[in-house]
């Protein structure tokens, strides 16, 4: 039995390779990342002690670098099983919550359609490439000079030119012997039974073609080079080729950028995609024209459990975002999310690259706002909660948001979240805590800053402020500084990488606030396994960082370090004193992330009743809390390895 193409790769899109593989090995913990889809394991297919065996749920691939055997999912139960292959089709499709599909003749006839459309896809490509470079290219050639686009960039998006002409496309591909029905089949030609005569779709336009995930040429956009016609862009409409709501602008080149890159940035159309990639920025796609779709952000999550929604700095803009939250929300997973980056009010992505550069661009991706931030910025934005009745209605609507999560453990962290905002912003004013009254909303924000100096909150009440301050330079002043023990965890396996012999759980595992800390986490983990624990792994890390733009935020960690005497974190401390002085920073860290804890349960219970009881509980917490942040304890015999005799942290 003959499959369609576009089923087998349904399964592919529905299913990671790591659960088909997963049932049938046991992963190794320390090479394993499952944040990032990277999967290790003794191979299956031949008896070894250490695992070289590997697979990647974004490429949907497996390979042993012991035995050589590569594969995808239905390759890896035919191999392994000895499966037939349409016994192994349905076993997945079942697996994937897919029904077989049903190949009478019909279907067969249409699969064959649908190849064949592909060649004539394919070939009103190169026509239009051709145009391009053409004396009716001209225009053309002019716009896309004007916009920066170089040569090389027209290439890569294989950029054309569709002529001035009713039937120019039409006879070139009659020309090649393409039948009429084929050419309006692709959605090329526009036609229908009040048309005499049909014609070319696209005249007088900037022509962008759209690959599928296999790089395939399935549509067309077009951008009009003259200002009096009804649509400056225009896209071919559906055919059997072209589901706009499945597809992502540029997703088959993105994808290799976006695992490299470990982050995906989903802008608004395509020419914001070219200008990015023109920029450096290649893990870059758009949704067709639209809001993004349902299945459209199950592919971005294909790339990264957390892309970037990238919107324009304007009304419109903003209003994109407020619907991309509610098409996001119900979907939400354990570990998969969105980032919101909103750029300068009145420009986007191209504006943004051509007036000040990449590194604006990279500032506004890195200081990307949560989905619980940018949801609370709306909730709250150009309101009035003076009144018991609006601050009610408030509550309400927060616990219907939440609600709208599918997901039950990510459901309760989101009411929890939206908890303590409400109490943090509802709460009485002023505190006198010298004084022994109640802390307040402005005692909280002050006391809880050292745990969360990211999550900025206005001065008065506690609520978000706008997408545009949110991302000024106001705000994001020191976001790149690491907090003082989070820096000791991460800086001191850096140099020492054989801790984690003795403490990969607790290190892979490790909650950081700060982003800089859990970027040099995942460096660490991601070098460690493809080299193991050497003293080579420092070298490459180091590397890794100044590639990503990290470099100084690591030098400002090391001089943080030093100019609070923590020397065992340094490279040049012994090593049983730096993992000692390692174990004593991950003890301190648990401890305060459990007060933590318990301090967002006391709020909670103090927001649900206001007694005495839940109030002294909240002292106690915050005390005790507070204590933790502050007092680092000392481990006897510290610095000998060092050559140190003295003690101190």
């Amino acid at each position: 039995m003959r499959f369609p193409p576009s089923f087998l790769d349904e399964i592919r899109d529905r299913l990671p390779i790591s659960e088909v593989i997963g049932t049938r090995v046991a992963w190794d913990k320390r090479k394993t990342n499952a944040a990032r889809g990277d999967y290790w394991a003794c191979c299956p297919f031949h008896g070894e002690k250490s695992p070289s065996f590997h697979c990647e749920n974004r490429k949907g691939r497996y390979h042993c670098f012991g035995c050589g055997v590569s594969g995808d999912h239905f390759r890896f139960l035919v191999e392994l099983e000895g499966l037939p292959f349409p016994e192994a089709v349905e076993r997945l499709a079942t697996q994937a919550g897919l029904p077989m599909p049903v190949m009478d003749r019909r279907e067969q006839e249409r699969e064959e359609k649908r190849a064949t459309l592909y060649d004539v896809m394919e070939m009103a490509t190169a026509f239009f490439e051709e145009q391009l470079q053409a004396a009716p290219g001209a225009r053309a050639r002019a716009y896309l000079r004007e916009r920066g686009l170089s040569a090389r960039t027209q290439q890569t998006f294989r950029m054309g030119y569709a002529p001035e002409s009713r039937n120019a496309l039409k006879e070139h591909l009659a020309s090649r012997g393409v039948p009429l029905a084929q050419m309006e089949a692709t959605g090329m030609l526009i036609h229908g039974e009040d048309i005499a005569v049909s014609y070319d779709r696209f005249r007088d336009r900037v022509m962008f073609p759209i690959p599928d995930s296999r790089g395939r040429i399935i549509a067309f956009g077009g951008r009009a080079l003259r200002a009096d016609v009804p649509a400056k862009y225009l896209n071919s409409p559906e055919t059997e080729l072209f589901h706009k709501s499945n597809v992502l602008y540029n997703f088959a080149r993105a994808r290799k950028a976006a695992h490299e890159n470990r982050q995906v940035i989903a802008a608004e159309g395509y020419m914001d995609v070219i200008a990015l990639h023109a920029a450096g920025f290649e893990n870059a796609v758009a949704p067709m024209g639209t809001a993004l779709t349902e299945n459209q952000l199950q592919l971005l999550w294909r790339m990264h459990d957390e892309p970037i929604l990238c919107f324009d700095g304007d009304q419109a803009g903003q209003k994109a975002a407020w619907r991309a939250i509610d098409l996001v929300l119900p979907a939400l997973q354990p570990g998969r999310s969105v980032r919101f980056a909103m750029l300068p009010e009145g420009k986007d992505p191209d504006d943004l690259l051509r007036d000040e550069g990449p590194g604006a661009m990279r500032a506004t991706l890195d200081s990307a706002l949560p989905l619980a931030q940018m949801l609370w910025s709306r909730e709250t934005a150009s309101a009035d909660f003076t009144t018991p009745e609006r601050k009610a209605a408030l509550e309400a609507r927060m616990r219907e948001v939440a609600a709208m999560i599918r997901d039950e453990n990510v459901r309760r962290h989101y009411a929890q979240e939206f908890s303590k905002r409400l109490f943090e912003a509802f709460a009485p004013s002023n505190p006198s805590r010298d004084s022994g009254s109640r802390p307040r909303s402005g005692q909280y924000q002050q006391d809880r800053g050292r745990q969360d100096k990211r999550r900025p909150v206005d001065n008065a009440r506690g609520f978000a402020a706008s997408p545009g301050l949110l991302n000024s330079a106001l705000l994001k002043k020191g976001s790149n500084r690491m907090p003082l023990r989070e820096a000791v965890l991460v800086i001191t396996v850096l140099n020492h990488p054989a801790i984690l012999a003795r403490h990969f759980e607790d290190f892979a595992s490790l909650n950081l606030t700060s982003a800089p800390a859990r970027q040099m986490q995942g460096a660490i983990l991601d070098t460690i396994a493809e080299l193991g624990d050497t003293d080579a792994t420092a070298v490459l890390v180091r590397q890794t960082l100044h590639d990503c733009g990290l470099a100084e935020i690591l030098e400002a960690a090391e001089k943080q370090l030093r100019g609070n005497r923590i020397w065992q974190a340094l490279a040049d401390a012994g090593f049983e004193d730096a993992a000692d002085g390692w174990k004593q920073a991950l003890a301190l860290h648990q401890r305060s992330h459990m007060l933590n804890l318990e301090l967002k349960a006391a709020e909670a219970a103090m927001a649900s009743e206001d007694s005495e009881e839940n109030f002294a509980r909240l002292v106690d917490i915050r005390n005790e809390l507070e204590r933790t942040e502050t007092v680092e304890a000392l481990i006897d015999g510290f610095g000998l390895s060092s050559g140190r005799p003295a003690k101190g942290y």
